[in-house]
C-alpha cells in the first residue's frame, strides 16, 4: 500500500458487492458517484491533482458471487475535511451493475503512527546504543587493567603462560588461564597452567632444570594435580589456596601469603592427609619475591621419584596400607616376599615392567590392583574387568586393539614395555612407555 508522502491520514472502508466486481469497477464507482457531490472544492478529482488526496488503493475477491474487500485513500487535508470525504464514500449504492455498500471502519492518523515507530526506534536506541557506551571510571579502570594482562600473557607449547616462562630460572605450575592472568595482574609473570589433572609432558619438562613450585587450587581437585605432578614432573615446593578457594579468585596479599608459606615437595609425599585439609600450614620461606628459589635443589633419583604420594581418598581419610597386610584382589593373598602393594603409578610399572613378569595388571584411581594376568590376555583383561581400571600397567607391545577397549571402558592411562604400530590415537587415553617415565624397562 502506498502512501502519500504529506498524508497525514488514511481512510479505511469496507466494500460489499452482490455480485463479482473488479478492482477498476470501484475506483470508476468512488469518483462517478462522488462528482459534484461535495462542490467544487471536494471534487475528487481537483483534490488529486493538487495532491491532497493520495491514489485509491482497493483489495477486493470474489466468492460464490460475492465481492468483499478494503479501500483505503490517503489525505493531506485537516480532519473536518477528511471526515467529510470519509462520508462520502458511503453514499455509493452501485459498483458497476452490482448492489453494494461501503463502511467506513476507521481513519488513522499516520502521525500518531510514524510518533509511535519514532518513540520505539529511541527507545530501542537507548537501550542498544548508550548503555553499551556508557562508562563508569572503575569500568574503564578494569577494561584497561584486563587489556594489559591479556597483552602480557604469552604460550609455551600452546598453554598459557607469563612471559618469563622460557627464559627464568624458575617456574610456577598453576592449573588455568585465568590463574595465569591473576598472578600477571600481581607482577608474577613465570607462572605456567597445566590445564587440568592431565599435566602435558612439556609442562612437565620445564620442571627437570629449573625450580618448580606448584600453586594450586584450595579444594580436591589441587590435590589431585599434586598427585599427577608427583609422578611426571619433578617439583621442588608446593602452595596452595585457602581451603576451598581458588587462585584466580585470590587478593594481591592473599596470593603473596600463600607463595611465602608453600612447603617443600617431600612434605606432600609424606603428609599423613591431604594439606588442603590440614589448612595449608607450612614454614614460611624468607618474604620477597614470590618465586620459588631454595637454596638447595634437589637432585632426584629414581628412588626418590618411587616415594609414594599422598592416596588420601576424596573423603579425606588415610588410605596408606599397612604393609604387613598388604592383599592383592586377587584372592588376599600377600606377595611372594611380603612386600607391600606399590603405592604409586611409578611403583606399579617398576614392579610390573621393571620385573619384566609378563603380565597386565590393572590399577584403581587409588592405584591398588584390581586385577593381573599374563600380557598375553591383555586384550581380555581388559575388557572383562569388573571394576572399571583407572590404569592399565603392560609388560609388553600396546598394540591398537588393546588401546582400543582400554577407551572403551573409559581407561585414563597406559603404560606399556613398548608402543605397536597405531593407525588412529584416542584422545580420551594417556599412553606412555617405562622409558617415557624414566624407569628401566
Amino acid at each position: 500500500m502506498t502512501i502519500h508522502d504529506t498524508a497525514k491520514y488514511l481512510i479505511h472502508a469496507e466494500i460489499t458487492t452482490s455480485g463479482v466486481v473488479e478492482r477498476s469497477d470501484v475506483v470508476g464507482a468512488v469518483f462517478g458517484q462522488t462528482e459534484g457531490l461535495l462542490g467544487d472544492d471536494l471534487d475528487l478529482h481537483d483534490l488529486q491533482q493538487s495532491s491532497k488526496v493520495g491514489r485509491i488503493d482497493v483489495r477486493i475477491a470474489s466468492e460464490r458471487g460475492v465481492s468483499r474487500g478494503e479501500m483505503t485513500i490517503a489525505s493531506s487535508m485537516d480532519k473536518v475535511e477528511t471526515a467529510v470525504l470519509a462520508a462520502s464514500l458511503e453514499t455509493i449504492e452501485r459498483v458497476g451493475p452490482c448492489r453494494s455498500t461501503i463502511e467506513v471502519t476507521r481513519i488513522e492518523d499516520v502521525r500518531a503512527a510514524t510518533r509511535r515507530e519514532v518513540v520505539e526506534r529511541a527507545t530501542a536506541i537507548l537501550s542498544e546504543t548508550f548503555d553499551d557506551t556508557v562508562m563508569s571510571s572503575e569500568e574503564m579502570l578494569a577494561q584497561v587493567r584486563e587489556s594489559v594482562r591479556v597483552g602480557e600473557i604469552a604460550e609455551y607449547e600452546g598453554y598459557p603462560a607469563g612471559p618469563n616462562v622460557v627464559d627464568g630460572g624458575s617456574v610456577i605450575l598453576v592449573e588455568g588461564r585465568s590463574d595465569v592472568l591473576t598472578l600477571l595482574r600481581y607482577g608474577i609473570k613465570n607462572a605456567v597452567a597445566v590445564e587440568g589433572t592431565d599435566v602435558p609432558e612439556a609442562v612437565a619438562a620445564l620442571t627437570r632444570d629449573r625450580t618448580a613450585t606448584a600453586f594450586l587450587d584450595g579444594d580436591r581437585g589441587g590435590e589431585l594435580i599434586m598427585k599427577e605432578l608427583s609422578q611426571v614432573a619433578d617439583v621442588d615446593a608446593v602452595a596452595f589456596a585457602p581451603p576451598g578457594r581458588s587462585v584466580e579468585d585470590l587478593s594481591r596479599d592473599e596470593v603473596m601469603d600463600a607463595l611465602r608459606k608453600k612447603v617443600p615437595y617431600e612434605a606432600v609425599v609424606e603428609a599423613e592427609e591431604p594439606l588442603v585439609a590440614a589448612g595449608v600450614v607450612g614454614t614460611e620461606t624468607e618474604p620477597g619475591s614470590p618465586e620459588p628459589e631454595p637454596a638447595d635443589r634437589r637432585t632426584r633419583t629414581s628412588d626418590d621419584e618411587s616415594a609414594p604420594p599422598d592416596t588420601a581418598d576424596a573423603s579425606g581419610d588415610d588410605t596408606t596400607p599397612d604393609p604387613s597386610a598388604a592383599e592383592t584382589d586377587q584372592g588376599g593373598e600377600k606377595s611372594e616376599e611380603g612386600d607391600p602393594e606399590p603405592e604409586t603409578l611409578r611403583g606399579h610399572v617398576e614392579a610390573v615392567i621393571g620385573g619384566e613378569t609378563g603380565e597386565i595388571r590393572l590399577l584403581a584411581e587409588t592405584f591398588e590392583s584390581i586385577s593381573e594376568a599374563p600380557a598375553s590376555e591383555a586384550f581380555e583383561a581388559v575388557r572383562d574387568a569388573e571394576r572399571r581400571p583407572y590404569a592399565v600397567v603392560l609388560d609388553g607391545t600396546l598394540t591398537q586393539r588393546i588401546l582400543d577397549v582400554a577407551a572403551q571402558r573409559g581407561v585414563d592411562q597406559v603404560l606399556a614395555r613398548e608402543f605397536g604400530e597405531f593407525t588412529k590415537r584416542p584422545t580420551s587415553v594417556r599412553i606412555r612407555t617405562a622409558e617415557e617415565l624414566e624407569v628401566p624397562a
